[in-house]
C-alpha cells in the first residue's frame, strides 16, 4: 500500500453541516458534494483530508476502501477520485444515503457503491482481508460513544488485506496499549479542534 482518545467527559460541540463539501484532489478536483443538513454531522475538514491523504501517499489507485460511517462521503469520494478501484460508502440515515448515491451519479463514479444500513453490522458481514483502507468516523455524542468506537474498530481489523490501514476520527487519542489490544499501532495521529485523527497500521504479530 502507499506510504498512509483518556476518555473527556465534556460534550463535544459538533458545529452545522455546511451544506457541501468540495473534493480537494484528484479527478474531481473541487467538485461539490452536497450535504444535507443533519444534527451531528460532522464532515471530515479539508485541512484534515489533505493531511490524510499526505500520509497515504496521495494516489490511491487500485486500492478498496470502506468508508462505514459515510455521512457526506468526503473520505469515500476523495478516495475514489485519487484513484480507488471500489469504494463502499455505508449510511445509516435514509436521506444521506439518497444524497451520497446522487453524487455519485453525478460525478458518474461507478466505482463507488453505497449501502444504507448499521456500520458495525456492515464491518461484521464483509469478507476477510477485503479491503485495503477502512475510514471509521463515527459520531461522537455527548458521551463519546466510546464502545461504539471499540467495536468499529475490532470489527474492521480482519477486514483489512495486509499492509491495509484503518483511518479514525475520535473525540480522544487512542494509546498504544488498547490499540495493540486489538491488533493495531499508531502510524500518524494529528488533532483540529476537538477532533483526533489517527492512521492505524496493523500490528506486527508477535
Amino acid at each position: 500500500m502507499h506510504s498512509m482518545k483518556p476518555a473527556s467527559h465534556r460534550p463535544v460541540i459538533v458545529p452545522a453541516a455546511p451544506g457541501f463539501v468540495r473534493i480537494i484532489g484528484g479527478l474531481w478536483k473541487r467538485s461539490k458534494l452536497a450535504v444535507p443538513a443533519r444534527p451531528g454531522l460532522r464532515p471530515t475538514p479539508d485541512r484534515v483530508r489533505e493531511t490524510l491523504f499526505n500520509w497515504l501517499g496521495q494516489d490511491l489507485t487500485g486500492l478498496r476502501c470502506l468508508d462505514a460511517f459515510a455521512g457526506s462521503g468526503a473520505l469515500g469520494f476523495e478516495a475514489a477520485s485519487r484513484g480507488a478501484v471500489q469504494v463502499l460508502l455505508c449510511e445509516q440515515d435514509p436521506g444521506l444515503a439518497a444524497g451520497l448515491r446522487a453524487n455519485a451519479e453525478r460525478l458518474k463514479a461507478t466505482q463507488i457503491k453505497v449501502q444504507r444500513g448499521d456500520a458495525i453490522a456492515t464491518l461484521k458481514g464483509a469478507s476477510r482481508s477485503s479491503w485495503d483502507l477502512v475510514f471509521l468516523d463515527p459520531p461522537f455524542g455527548d458521551n463519546g460513544n466510546e464502545a461504539l468506537f471499540a467495536q468499529a474498530l475490532q470489527a474492521a481489523v480482519p477486514l483489512l488485506s495486509p499492509p491495509g490501514c484503518v483511518y479514525l476520527e475520535a473525540p480522544r487519542a487512542w494509546g498504544e496499549e488498547e490499540l495493540l489490544a486489538l491488533g493495531l499501532r499508531c502510524s500518524r495521529h494529528g488533532k483540529a479542534g476537538q477532533v483526533h485523527y489517527h492512521l492505524l497500521e496493523l500490528a506486527p504479530s508477535v
